[in-house]
């Protein structure tokens, strides 16, 4: 007998002849189990037709399973967003800033505090001479007030929740508001400027107090010949040369410690002792102003320009921030904002007694190169102890070696970037060591040829005050987009617009006081 067809039974469907394998997808390993992974409808991948059989005609045990990974989900979820967070670019474990991401909120702190606080807050004295009592007081405390808010700001922005992608530096997230060419045009140069400025004039505090160091241990009767001031700068300069060579941002976190205990230990020390003696005889807090109308309006731009100058380390922040592991459960920017208002605490308690306190001690007699610094040693040197003068310059040399390599950090990064991007592999150790030297006997030289720090304070300040005031309001309205005449809407145009008037104002100031001194200025001659 022939074979018997069942025409009802149901036709197997058919399997495809190979299946290629799903794409290995990396994820972190805390996200392998979560929760949300596996409500997500699963992505069937481009290269698997489906089988086009309708689903009653097919036994549930013969339908060949898709075997994709439980982890993808669709394009738009959170996970997936938190996928290309987690997402680094190769060249990121290359380079110096983020070639460690384990740090933490006490790193945070750290790093914040070492970089917010220093020799700068040593001038804001020579600003109140300009400004008097009533108005220097308003400019600090609104500049205090301001820098906090975008570096909250800044904080928010470094993890785009859109897109999922970090900024790990300054420079990154300008281009992505605003377009490479623009962020080159308008923020390359000011980030620069504020690293290799503020390191400059590190290695003149460094190389100054370093000479100052030395005559106060030697003593008055000391008969041993001490080195010319270049040769102090260059001391200072090697020094911070061989600590420079430790490879990334968080390796640096102990430095860091240690320049923000100095910081604090040696602000408090000046300000105590000074308001704890006598007033010097005849000091005057009348502000000190020019003859002409303009000579007086450039001394008061200059004056909050050293403001301005104060409160620079914006440019550090984001880098700062991408130390840090980040996820969907556990952003970067929780640690970060309890790390900075931690810091930004101990800051103002530092800054405004040290800038009331000094002015209060020494009125108009602060003298401009050197701030009350300069006063200190001039003033009290007769009736302080020796061993209290030489723990305040010792301390200040710790504090500005510190300081010097966080600054100088995004400079070694972006060296050193450009030769990954070329030859796409890490940096040798031996050029490292190359570059980092490069960098700071450069900065030496810039040292030498500049007069003092009062005299660059200002325009220091101006050209930076957009990256501290301005650009971060403007990066929040084009990657946040507030409602259109909102609070925030209005607060942030309103800070930017004002922040890139302040910033032509002082620049124009900065200029104007350098070209009227220049007769009083000794270039390449340091003291």
């Amino acid at each position: 007998m022939g074979e018997v067809v069942d025409a009802n039974s149901t036709p197997v469907t058919p399997r495809p002849a190979s299946v290629a394998p799903a794409p290995p997808i990396s994820a972190p390993p805390s996200q392998f189990h979560s929760p949300s992974l596996s409500r997500s409808p699963l992505l069937t991948p481009d290269h698997i037709i489906p089988s086009k059989t309708p689903k009653n005609s097919t036994p549930r045990n013969a339908t060949p399973r898709i075997r994709t990974p439980r982890f993808i989900t669709p394009i738009g979820s959170p996970i997936r967003r938190a996928l290309k967070l987690t997402r680094l670019d190769p060249e990121d474990a290359w380079l110096p800033i983020t070639e460690s991401r384990n740090g933490n909120a006490w790193y945070a702190a750290f790093h914040c505090l070492c970089s917010g606080i220093g020799f700068q807050a040593l001038v804001l004295p020579v600003a109140f001479t300009v400004l008097g009592w009533a108005w220097g007081i308003i400019a600090l405390t609104v500049a205090f007030a301001w820098q906090l808010y975008t570096l909250y700001l800044l904080v928010q922005l470094h993890e785009n929740t859109e897109t999922g992608v970090r900024y790990s530096r300054y420079l990154q997230i300008m281009s992505a508001n605003f377009g490479e060419k623009k962020a080159k045009w308008l923020g390359l140069f000011p980030i620069l400027y504020l690293s290799i400025g503020t390191c400059v004039a590190l290695n003149i505090i460094g190389g100054s107090t370093s000479k100052l160091f030395f005559q106060t241990v030697c003593g008055q009767s000391c008969t041993v010949k001490t080195l010319t001031p270049v040769e102090w700068y260059l001391v200072f300069a090697s020094a911070a040369v061989l600590l420079s060579q430790l490879p990334n941002l968080n390796s640096i976190a102990g430095v860091s410690l240690i320049g923000s205990i100095t910081a604090v230990m040696y602000c408090t020390i000046m300000w105590m002792v000074s308001v704890n003696k006598d007033r010097l005889p005849g000091i005057s807090y009348k502000p000190v102003r020019g003859p002409k109308e303009v000579d007086r309006l450039f001394e008061v731009l200059n004056a909050l320009g050293i403001v301005a100058f104060a409160f620079r380390g914006h440019n550090l922040i984001l880098e700062i921030q991408a130390t840090m592991p980040s996820s969907e459960k556990h952003p970067s920017r929780v640690p970060m904002w309890r790390g900075a208002k931690a810091a930004y605490t101990v800051i103002a308690a530092c800054i405004f007694p040290l800038a009331i306190g000094g002015f209060w001690a020494y009125g108009q007699r602060i003298p401009k190169n050197g701030g009350l610094q300069s006063a200190f040693y001039a003033y009290r040197r007769s009736d302080t102890s020796q061993f209290i003068m030489g723990l305040v310059s010792l301390l200040i040399i710790v504090n500005a070696l510190s300081s010097f390599q966080i600054y100088a950090m995004p400079m070694f990064d972006e060296l050193e970037s450009i030769f990954t991007k070329r030859m796409k592999r890490p940096c040798q150790w031996w050029l490292r060591v190359i570059l980092r030297a490069f960098f700071g006997y450069g900065v030496f030289f810039l040292a030498v040829a500049i007069p003092s720090i009062g005299s660059v304070g200002g325009l220091v300040g101006g050209i930076s005050l957009p990256v501290t005031l301005a650009y971060p309001c403007f990066m929040w309205l084009k990657m946040r987009k507030p409602n259109k005449y909102s609070k925030m809407w209005y607060l942030n145009w309103g800070l930017g617009i004002i922040g890139l008037i302040l910033s032509v104002s002082l620049m124009a100031a900065g200029v104007y006081v350098i070209k009227e001194n220049d007769n009083k200025f000794q270039w390449f001659k340091p003291k």
